[in-house]
């Protein structure tokens, strides 16, 4: 199919198949829209399958906050046995008996392992040491030290499922390698563990039941074209739903437009935002959608200590 590339605004939640990577995935739906712009939201392996925002346009300048958003899974892990990438892909390393396991120690690791922590990432991960993935190194058989980095499980759910079988729920913070949990759990129980399957089921407020699998978007297409997948995205500003918003009169709606801040005195409306609506790191002041008077959504901006409101990101070209 070729043609010339097309302004395409907003957000897919593709149901990432197993076997594809995150920019295979991407540059299909890429394809088929003929999309000038677009990007994803966090990278999901291969193996993995589930939620992966696809952000098309305007909606590329949201991405950074996608990709610091939290995020939630569910895997499926085999006991007994170690592997080199920590899931059943790898070589084996090591196997082991598994112990009967008491519901009293399940509900022990959910506490151990829950909170803030040390967690070293795998080697086939995308981090890069002196300038290559670390994933290309282990393909050439290669090991290197990983500085461990700090994560957030924020909550930790574990349901043996078989005797050599885990089930895990867990809600955690950016950079979280399931993986490496496994792993460590594995090491925990003295036996080891790997992933079998994992699916992402939660990205920041954007949950399972709206994703869209990557069959329904090839029928789609060949129904209606690129407008008939176009008919799919999500506006922009709903991957900051539970950020307050700023409505703004029409003359500061204008000015805005052009970089100019806002008073107090022409804001018209301020909805209240969820507990965990982000501040900017560099002020402290918090972040807001702002809109016009039209409730057209604006731009990302902040509320300053002087109840200025001023913008960071546009999403209108100034008129």
């Amino acid at each position: 199919m070729a043609g010339k590339r097309r302004e395409v605004d907003g957000i897919l939640l593709l149901d990432k198949p197993r076997g594809r990577s995150s920019n295979q995935a991407l540059g299909r739906v890429k394809y088929l829209l003929q999309a000038k712009k677009a990007g994803h939201t966090g990278a999901l392996d291969p193996r993995a399958t589930g939620l992966l925002p696809l952000c098309f346009g305007q909606a590329t300048k949201v991405s950074g906050w996608l990709l610091d958003a939290d995020k939630r899974y569910i895997a499926e892990a085999r006991l007994g046995v170690e592997t080199d990438s920590a899931d059943l892909d790898g070589a084996v390393i090591r196997e082991a008996v598994v112990p009967e396991i008491a519901p009293a120690t399940l509900r022990e690791l959910e506490q151990r392992f829950s909170g803030e922590q040390a967690q070293v990432p795998p080697m086939v991960s995308a981090l890069k040491h002196q300038g290559r993935r670390l994933y290309e190194l282990a393909r050439q058989g290669m090991e290197v030290d990983r500085p461990p980095r700090v994560v957030r499980i924020h909550s930790l759910r574990i349901e043996q499922t078989a005797p050599d079988r885990l089930r895990l729920d867990v809600h955690c913070s950016k950079g979280t390698y399931i993986r490496s949990l496994v792993a460590d759990i594995g090491h925990a129980l003295g036996c080891g563990a790997a992933v079998d399957t994992l699916h992402r089921v939660g990205h920041g407020h954007f949950d399972a039941s709206a994703m869209v699998s990557l069959e329904a978007i090839e029928a789609a297409f060949e129904a209606g074209g690129a407008p008939a997948i176009e008919a799919l995205l999500h506006p922009a500003e709903t991957a900051l739903a539970h950020w307050p918003a700023v409505t703004l009169d029409a003359a500061a709606g204008a000015a805005m437009r052009h970089g100019n801040p806002a008073g107090a005195e022409a804001v018209l409306e301020q909805s209240p935002g969820a507990p965990d609506a982000p501040l900017e790191p560099e002020t402290g002041w918090p972040l807001v959608r702002i809109c016009d008077a039209d409730r057209r959504f604006l731009a990302v901006g902040v509320r300053d200590d002087q109840g200025q409101v001023r913008a960071r990101r546009l999403f209108v070209p100034p008129v």
